[in-house]
């Protein structure tokens, strides 16, 4: 039994040794594997045939900034030849475009979408409809096709000189809705208390915390807003030339939308027929057999690689133009990969100050605010760089409130007629949980050397006096944030007093009320900056910060990381998508982490369909 034990004990270890050898030895190949399969991918690259069409798929996700890839993603991607990322930057996708312009092996764009819907701003659908314009006025043609047009996807595709619609499918055409969900009646229910101070009559972000619907002025600022992104759509598309703005009015007052062969009729598409048939039409255009497979294409995300290899590399020495991006929420500290944090920007924008061989900065803003705190942290070193040399500020879907505030030192601010912006107010929003504990049984009792040692606390509602601190406190923060408008903009006080409020504007409208200097995207924004600068014509532009490479990744991922699942995640079903969206409502609470409890934000659920 001794000589059992002894040698079955024998046998687990050297088992167990050889496992551990067999994965270093498993994880050094896999490591080899992969670097080769990289490099070599790499240094094959995909090729541009003659004649071909570049695929844009419009449900693809385009961000401002370049999104975290997982090591699941970039794994999954250098593995399969024919997995493609599903998400862009706006600055890939328009240079791609300009790229395929000059490019003699580029025939044409064939536009189509693989999936209804898309998250894309509509202020971001309008520079790369500029993109398109480019294209197109170039002599090259571009091909529409979709079973079904909705807005977002229709702005692109009227630039096309032919839109085709399956037979069976439909055109979208129902205007613009933004709905809040107001969480007043739930949290009341639930012996949930909250308590709000704000400055501004149109600072309606507390609204879905303490009403049951919106309010009057927010009402009013909604539709305004919606009108004129609205308004900036119909102008848009009425170049198309066979349609116009009162024909499309007519259909978003009359049916909301249009069957296939009513669409054709109208004018809204111009030809009926299956994807095969498309595919036919593509197959001769670019010189292929009735035979052969497909027509000669090459996607957007693949083309996007050979016009990087195109470019080369410019001088060493040639001045440098950064572009640095405030994508997200603007929370206090370093924030995570999809927040701005006020201290993470800060030392980017003091590293770029100080980097002489940075000539001129680009400030992306694509936020909505946050920490009023954080947006201090921010707005001051922009400022410092503007006393030394050109920032220029590029407004994406929505700069407002602490996004505007971070904005204002700007040399000069871009935005483009339909972005967010405005919502210059300040709100503080106080919870406590008492009700809901009383309920569960469980009480509290303090002990404290002052009358305000447990303000911060949340197990009780704050006193009268507790709120006129704190009420102060925000009226100090709102007097910093008109002062700062007044002093950055040179506009008198009075009309920054009166234009403030709290209240959203569209971009066009920001324009009129000296919010903002031109009406223009990032690529107008990065030739400001180049004349600001005084550069000429010689000059190159790099991202902070800086994206990592797969290798990057891997290393610092391989080892403590699970790898996820290499599939696409299934679009949710309708019940659990609203759930979704209640869930990242109420999970916003978590990004108030201002220690003044100040927050300069747009309204939590303010969102256009």
């Amino acid at each position: 039994m001794r000589d059992f034990f002894k040698y079955t004990f024998a046998s687990i270890l050297g088992t167990i040794v050889g496992l551990g050898v067999l994965g270093v030895l498993s994880l050094g190949g896999l490591l080899i594997v992969i670097g080769t399969i990289a490099t070599s991918s790499k240094d094959a690259g995909p090729t541009v045939e003659n004649n071909s069409m570049l695929v844009f798929d419009l449900s693809m996700n385009i961000t401002d900034s370049q999104p975290t890839s997982t090591t699941a993603e970039a794994l999954s991607r250098t593995l399969s030849e024919d997995s493609e990322p599903s998400t862009m930057t706006l600055r890939q996708v328009v240079e791609t475009i300009d790229a395929a312009r000059e490019d003699d092996r580029i025939l044409g764009i064939y536009l189509h979408s693989t999936s209804f819907g898309g998250n894309n701003g509509f202020a971001t659908l309008r520079e790369v409809r500029e993109a398109l314009e480019r294209f197109q006025d170039s002599g090259k043609t571009i091909i529409a096709y979709d079973q079904d047009w909705n807005e977002g996807e229709y702005y692109l595709a009227s630039v096309s000189d032919e839109i085709l619609l399956n037979p069976l499918g439909m055109v979208e055409m129902n205007g613009l809705s933004s709905e809040t969900t107001f969480l007043t009646g739930g949290l009341q229910k639930y012996g949930v208390g909250v308590q709000v101070t704000r400055v501004g009559k149109y600072k309606s972000a507390v609204e879905p915390f303490v009403l049951n619907q919106s309010s009057p002025e927010s009402r009013q600022q909604t539709e305004k807003l919606l009108s004129d992104i609205w308004s900036d759509f119909l102008a848009t598309i009425d170049r198309r030339e066979k349609i116009t703005a009162q024909q499309v009015q007519q259909v978003v007052n009359t049916r909301g939308m249009l069957m296939a062969t009513e669409a054709q009729q109208q004018g809204f598409v111009d030809r009926l027929a299956y994807f095969d048939e498309v595919v036919a039409q593509l197959k001769e255009l670019t010189g292929k057999k009735e035979d052969d497979r497909t027509f000669e294409q090459i996607s957007l995300p693949r083309y996007a690689t050979v016009s990087e290899e195109q470019k080369g590399n410019k001088a060493r020495s040639a001045p440098e133009i950064a572009i640095v991006y405030a994508d997200g929420e603007i929370v206090s500290g370093e924030g995570g990969s999809t927040q701005v944090g006020g201290d993470r920007l800060a030392k980017e924008l003091r590293d770029l100050r100080r980097n002489e061989d940075v000539k001129a900065v680009v400030l992306r803003v694509n936020s909505p605010g946050g920490s009023a705190t954080a947006s201090e942290v921010i707005q001051r070193e922009v400022q410092l760089i503007a006393e030394s040399k050109p920032i220029v500020v590029s407004m994406g879907n929505v700069a407002a409130s602490g996004g505007y505030w971070i904005s204002s030192y700007g040399s000069k601010i871009f935005a483009q007629p339909n972005t967010v912006t405005g919502s210059i107010g300040v709100f503080g929003m106080l919870l406590n949980v008492q009700g809901l504990g009383n309920q569960q049984g469980i009480t509290w009792d303090v002990v404290k050397t002052g009358p305000y040692a447990d303000i911060d606390t949340i197990t009780r509602p704050k006193t009268a006096q507790e709120m006129a601190i704190i009420q102060q406190m925000v009226d100090r923060i709102y007097a910093r944030f008109l002062n700062l408008i007044v002093e950055s903009r040179n506009l008198p006080a009075q009309k920054v007093s009166e234009i403030a409020q709290g209240r959203v504007w569209s971009g066009q409208e920001a324009q009129k009320l000296g919010l903002v200097d031109e009406i223009g995207g990032l690529n107008d924004a990065i030739l400001a900056a180049a004349e600001l600068a005084e550069l000429g014509d010689t000059w190159k532009v790099n991202e902070y910060p800086q994206t990592r490479t797969f290798e990057q990744i891997l290393i610092d991922r391989l080892l403590g990381s699970r790898l996820k699942a290499l599939v696409p995640t299934p679009k949710p079903d309708p019940l659990t998508a609203q759930l979704q969206q209640l869930y990242e409502e109420v999970s916003m609470v978590k990004n108030l982490n201002d220690p003044f409890h100040a927050y300069t934000r747009l309204p939590f659920t303010f969102q256009i369909r």
